[in-house]
């Protein structure tokens, strides 16, 4: 845990859980809701894994071993990417980092050695490929909301070009090298900053003075469930499918062969996806594991639950004969009805050709 960086979050209101290595809270989780619309928020995602895969096989491994085209991808590109069973099941959803001598793997919370145990077992002797945990080394923030380019110019980095969701530089702010990528981890406007653990309140400091309000993990996970983004443990677990879980944007389906990519490929062609992520519209809390019902009849779980300021909100897995957006259901013995979530895609996505 970087000291330096947790007493300048405490100077400024942050409380943290116990055990907890990121700020629960900064006692404005209102206020970083309202500067997501019109102004920028900084939120701290040290508890998030960074792996490197380095050597000459580096990128054709990680294709081989997850769900998205990445041979394509070139230095300064990015992209995210499932992590699948060998029966498809979700293992984590990651997101890609290419860089000229390396490529840079950015996972979930409790993740990074699990994923680097996995990685480890499909690595044979004639594979160029080194695994190295990057995350006591690294921190990670995201820097979010309407304002969150102007922001960035009036620190220094100068201005960043619209580039798509993925793409990444190494700029020189100060005396600190930060690399910033397109892409706050939410459907959401804004950025990833990934810099030396020993510069991290330095860049944090600097940030807040710039004007960006801190935002804790509580208003993060709140926005999570809002977004409909799938969290391991959650709506990653080895009960479904990254088709189930609305990640068909992290998937390509013209790559060839990958691991689970049998099951992936068959539950496509032949239309096999029998229940689906929704966002829930809840008349009341509900905890996670509460079985969600359509005239008395079981046609889903809820995997996840959050207070908002409209209400209760949850994630759950929905049958797809049940229906969809608009369906009224029950969730326990609480009224819900399921809404759709921009995080998530549900179809097979072909981006136009570029004349």
């Amino acid at each position: 845990m970087n000291q330096e960086l947790r007493q300048l979050q405490i100077q400024v209101g942050a409380t943290f859980d116990p055990d907890a290595t990121v700020p629960s809270s900064f006692g404005n989780d209102k206020d970083a809701l309202r500067a997501l619309q019109d102004s920028a928020v900084l939120c701290d995602r040290a508890h998030w894994g960074l792996i490197e895969v380095r050597d000459r096989d580096r990128l054709q491994f990680l294709h081989n071993q997850t769900t998205n085209d990445l041979k394509s991808l070139q230095p300064g590109q990015g992209d995210d990417t499932v992590f699948v069973t060998s029966t498809a099941r979700t293992i984590d959803l990651a997101t890609v980092y290419v860089t000229e001598d390396s490529v840079l793997l950015l996972v979930s919370p409790e993740q990074t050695q699990p994923l680097l145990d996995w990685l480890d077992r499909y690595l044979f002797p004639m594979d160029r490929v080194k695994l190295k945990d990057l995350s006591e080394e690294f921190a990670i923030f995201s820097l979010m909301g309407a304002k969150s380019a102007e922001l960035l110019a009036s620190m220094g980095v100068g201005e960043i070009p619209q580039q798509p969701e993925g793409s990444h530089q190494l700029v020189q702010l100060e005396n600190m090298e930060v690399r910033i990528a397109v892409g706050s981890g939410l459907a959401l406007p804004g950025y990833t900053l990934l810099i030396p653990e020993d510069r991290a309140a330095t860049l944090w400091n600097r940030a807040i003075e710039a004007g960006a309000v801190p935002m804790g993990d509580r208003v993060w996970e709140q926005l999570r469930v809002q977004q409909g983004r799938p969290a391991r443990d959650r709506e990653l677990t080895d009960n479904y499918n990254p088709l189930e879980a609305g990640l068909w944007q992290a998937i390509s389906f013209t790559k060839g062969c990958y691991i689970g990519q049998e099951t992936i490929a068959r539950l496509n062609t032949y239309k096999g996806v029998k229940q689906r992520l929704w966002g829930i519209r809840l008349a009341a809390p509900v905890p996670p594991g509460t079985t969600i019902t359509l005239d008395e009849r079981k046609v889903g779980t809820l995997t996840s639950h959050s207070e908002t300021e409209e209400g209760a909100f949850g994630l759950g897995y929905v049958r797809t004969q049940a229906g969809g957006a608009g369906l009224k259901v029950k969730v326990g013995e609480v009224d819900g009805e399921l809404v759709a979530v921009p995080f998530l895609t549900h179809e097979y996505y072909v981006p136009p050709i570029k004349e």
